[in-house]
């Protein structure tokens, strides 16, 4: 987040999206008035006409151990990554609250914004958006669509909040996501809401301990990968 509060980060998607009652109301000629623009979101959402909509399994998580807290859907786009965008990004936030507090806030649906994971500072993660589901967390809608976001709970100005519990736990989780979708574990898909282009927020902050981290991530995904650890993430029962 970076600012007071849980931010917003929804970053436009809500207001170019074209709407199922488009698809299925309006036909042929509501695909054809919504112009060009839209012809990259009606390609996008062609599983979102009836009877070929993806099934859900309720409370379903796709990192092993994290607990299923759902975001408002006003905080959300459903989508089915990433067959329709595809995933190359982990972005870090930091909450800028509490852990029930974003919690409470992410399930407002005036809020307007979500990530898919809260990580608490002993290391309690809440998945609160499914992964294939476009979060709106970032404040771009190019990096909303190819990332996966995770809130830390904290301040950026306070270094103690960033206990040895919850970088080992998020790195796991960042690590889980990188194996799942093939993205490289490096800095460059791995990055801080600060980095989004176009952004005004400035977590995870000076104190967020980016060597640290990516050491992390990096133990958790080599021992991930040698163990051959089979899943999806895609209907709650990955392993990460």
């Amino acid at each position: 987040m970076g600012k007071q509060g849980a931010g917003k980060g929804g970053g436009g998607d809500r207001g170019g999206a074209v709407s199922r009652r488009t698809l299925i109301v309006g036909g042929a000629a509501a695909a054809v008035g919504v112009g060009l623009l839209a012809r990259s979101d009606l390609a996008h959402m062609w599983w979102q006409v009836p009877g070929v909509d993806k099934p859900r399994t309720a409370g379903a998580v796709d990192f092993k151990g994290a607990e299923w807290v759902a975001a408002a859907a006003a905080n959300w786009r459903r989508a089915d990554r990433p067959d329709d965008y595809a995933i190359d990004r982990v972005i870090i936030h930091v909450t800028q609250g509490s852990y029930q507090g974003t919690l409470k806030v992410f399930k407002d649906p005036w809020h307007g914004a979500a990530a898919h994971y809260v990580v608490r500072q002993d290391g309690h993660i809440a998945q609160m958006i499914r992964e294939l589901d476009v979060a709106f967390h970032a404040g771009n809608r190019d990096y909303n669509q190819r990332s996966v976001g995770i809130e830390h709970e904290g301040f950026v100005d306070r270094p103690q909040d960033f206990t040895a519990a919850m970088y080992a736990a998020s790195a796991r989780l960042t690590a889980g996501i990188c194996r799942r979708y093939g993205i490289p574990v490096d800095r460059k898909h791995i990055i801080g809401h600060v980095e989004v282009p176009g952004t005004d927020h400035t977590d995870p902050g000076p104190h967020w301990d980016w060597d640290r981290y990516m050491k992390l991530v990096r133990a958790a995904h080599k021992q991930s990968t040698s163990e051959s650890t089979s899943g999806t993430g895609r209907t709650g029962t990955a392993k990460a």
